[in-house]
């Protein structure tokens, strides 16, 4: 079997590692990209004790960064002959609102600009694969979250669990918009809610949002659980364009959340964000 090429966003903690590890133990390249240096180095190492180094690499990068997201597909570009995979999991939850170096509230830019950047950004790699795949770790279908149309990156009346969410309910209409478009590509694009796991939760939190995530931490199942359906989606993709996945279990992409019109009207808002 060929060796697939796979890009992990925040593929350096949590189950952007664990899938990273599990795919370079099945002898496939690993890229993964993060910000933290310490982290990468421990990917690596990890690697190194499987005996796996020459196929795991490291991308570091400030992903929140539009500059830095445009830097990582132009290195990957320059890597590899084609990306059979893109795995998205990168987020950091902020309970106070934090803008970037380029000025875009950090919630918003981490957790839906970066993805919506890198899915764009390396298409052309991935429709060079034989069986290429996306896979947006977010959480579909999700019940609460919505798309703050007048005010997309919280100027005003901040809540990060509501900056959260309506960056999740972004994904999903990423993951719409993307099949709309490219219906007729190789790329198959698929969203993915694990359901609770015990992962890294990156974020800095109030006291009384850590208290609830020392409870989620305890009760929550393990990260091996976690990865096992991104890790199936994976190496046997679903074939319809667009595809989500609720701990594994398939759910109708004509529920509310993957609305066309919203989708083209966000995909039409980022790309006058992107274009300032």
């Amino acid at each position: 079997m060929p060796v697939k090429h796979i890009v992990i966003q925040g593929g350096t903690d949590g189950m952007g590692r664990a899938t990273g590890l599990a795919c370079l133990e099945r002898g496939d390249a690993v890229t993964v990209v993060g910000r933290d240096e310490g982290k990468g180095k421990s990917f690596l190492s990890a690697a190194a004790e499987l005996g796996v180094q020459e196929r795991a690499s490291f991308i570091r990068a400030d992903l929140s960064l539009i500059s830095e997201n445009e830097r990582v597909i132009t290195e990957v570009k320059n890597a590899y002959p084609a990306v059979d995979a893109l795995v998205l999991c990168a987020r950091h939850y902020l309970s106070r609102r934090r803008e970037t170096a380029e000025g875009h509230e950090a919630t918003f830019a981490l957790f839906y600009l970066s993805r919506y950047l890198l899915c764009h950004g390396l298409r052309d790699l991935l429709e060079k694969a034989e069986q290429p795949v996306i896979l947006n770790v977010a959480g579909p279908g999700s019940p609460v979250g919505e798309i703050h149309w007048d005010d997309l990156e919280f100027t005003r009346g901040y809540d990060g669990l509501v900056a959260q969410m309506q960056a999740g309910k972004a994904n999903d209409l990423l993951g719409a918009a993307f099949a709309d478009k490219h219906a007729a590509d190789r790329t198959r694009y698929v969203l993915i809610n694990p359901g609770s796991v015990s992962t890294s939760f990156s974020g800095e939190y109030d006291a009384a949002t850590q208290r609830h995530i020392d409870m989620m931490k305890r009760v929550a199942k393990p990260v091996a659980a976690g990865i096992v359906p991104i890790v199936e989606a994976l190496y046997a993709p679903p074939a319809e364009p667009l595809s989500a996945l609720v701990e594994g279990r398939p759910m109708s992409v004509r529920d509310k959340s993957f609305d066309l019109h919203d989708a083209r009207r966000l995909d039409e808002c980022t790309r006058e964000l992107l274009s300032r």
